[in-house]
């Protein structure tokens, strides 16, 4: 940020020219008049020069960036700001911000990793220009990539500001959505939450499998447009409004998915009893299961330090962006309740099958989060493969999928999805479930203690 100070000196020699030109001198000879036009040619040059802040050669302050999809542009904001000598880059939709503070910048190329996930951002710096790919670490260790570009001091996302009208205040959009995904003969119903103001709307999708995070965008003149980027989704959406008030549109996720979605306006659309879809099959009433923690031990949930404790134990994956969001809100609780008797194990199932990438991309997950709970590498980010690992439930429908286990070591209640901060309203009354859930577990008389073992 230029200071007061700067700013002074910078209008003082800004306004030298006008000052001499006011001087009231003699005719000048011709030497006199050359060194006069030399300063003041030094001083214009000083007045155009850029005097924009820079750390490590990045600028300082608001950037509008751009990934390049299939559907077009995805925009997301961003800005850079100088702590102690480092820059820190923060990716902006909506309410949300992620910093990033993983950065090399070495011969004016900068190297980004993606909080928590294995996703890297690699761009050319020019100025106040960006440009290079963004990277993301796919199933099986497949790799996505997705041209970038920004351009310094701009915080427009779709339009600029002055290029259309806000929308009419009777054709708002804001409010409940019943909304369809069409992916050939499949469809999959999700609930639509947005508020507008303006021409600008935010929200969120929510869908069986947990929400979309923040979305952020604009409409007008009848057309939705909605974007993020947040290190892990990649979510792009096109939409029209019909005569009918319905809108119909596409969805872009990364540069290999595309979905049809319609969006029908509706106080009452729900996803019905989907968070439910995971159950135990037949008599089963407990889990069992043996995995490596991050230094190859095996670990099982019959083990002693689980006895008589309430465990939550969650399927999940560090590039699965709503993992993130209860691995913030499960770090938390653990830290305030493990003294009371509760237990944390995240079955962790990545995007790659070899065990070192998989424990690496699981403790970066862990660092972000300040995570002390038992994390187990269970396998790979496949639903399959998830089921055929924990066989006692009916299948894995979603990451993170969410069980809840008593003092007995019994099943007594399995969550599907979920829906995170972005979601308002929602995110709050599942935590209340969620803290009613342990509370009313914590509360039940604990089994027996274990034998002593024979010596």
């Amino acid at each position: 940020m230029v200071t007061d100070r700067r700013r002074s000196k910078a209008r003082v020699r800004c306004e030298l020219p006008l000052i001499i030109t006011a001087m009231r001198v003699p005719p000048p000879s011709f030497i006199t008049r050359w060194l006069g036009l030399l300063v003041m040619s030094t001083v214009l040059s000083a007045c155009a020069r850029d005097t924009t802040p820079e750390v490590e050669g990045l600028k300082v302050g608001p950037w509008r960036a751009v990934l390049q999809l299939p559907g077009g542009e995805l925009p997301f904001g961003m800005s850079v700001t100088d702590v102690g000598g480092k820059p820190i880059v923060t990716l902006i939709n909506g309410e949300s911000r992620v910093e990033i503070n993983e950065i090399t910048i070495k011969d004016g190329e900068a190297t980004l990793l993606m909080p928590g996930f294995a996703n890297r951002l690699v761009v050319k710096i020019d100025g106040k220009k960006l440009s290079g790919t963004l990277t993301m670490v796919k199933a099986r260790g497949a790799l996505q990539e997705i041209p970038f570009s920004a351009t310094h001091g701009e915080t427009w996302r779709f339009s600029p500001p002055d290029t259309a009208a806000p929308p009419a205040k009777t054709d708002s959009l804001a409010g409940r959505w019943a909304v369809t995904f069409a992916d050939g003969g499949k469809k999959t119903a999700a609930v639509g939450e947005f508020t507008q103001q303006g021409r600008r709307v935010t929200g969120t999708i929510m869908t069986p499998t947990g929400d979309h995070r923040y979305l952020d965008g604009e409409y007008h003149d009848g057309q939705l447009r909605l974007s993020k980027f947040d290190g892990g989704h990649v979510f792009l959406y096109h939409g029209t409004r019909e005569a009918d008030g319905s809108i119909r549109g596409k969805f872009w996720s990364g540069t290999a998915f595309e979905d049809d979605f319609v969006a029908l306006r509706d106080d009452n659309a729900s996803l019905g009893d989907a968070e439910n879809a995971t159950k135990l099959v037949g008599a089963s009433e407990r889990l069992d299961f043996r995995f490596p923690d991050l230094a190859g031990h095996e670990i099982s949930i019959a083990d002693p330090f689980f006895h008589g404790k309430v465990v939550i134990v969650a399927l999940a994956g560090s590039w699965c962006p709503n993992c993130h969001d209860e691995a913030a809100f499960l770090a938390e609780f653990h830290r305030k309740n493990r003294d009371r008797g509760f237990e944390v194990i995240s079955l962790m199932f990545e995007q790659f099958g070899d065990f070192k990438r998989a424990t690496d991309a699981t403790e970066r997950f862990r660092r972000r989060y300040g995570i002390e709970y038992t994390t187990l590498i269970a396998g790979t980010s496949d639903k399959d493969d998830a089921a055929s690992k924990l066989p006692q439930l009916n299948g894995v429908f979603a990451f993170p999928t969410t069980i809840f286990i008593d003092r007995q070591g019994k099943v007594r209640k399995i969550h599907t999805g979920f829906s995170g901060p972005a979601t308002g309203k929602y995110y709050e009354k599942m935590v209340a479930s969620f803290e009613s859930t342990v509370e009313t577990l914590l509360a039940e008389p604990p089994p027996p203690p274990l034998p002593l073992p024979k010596v």
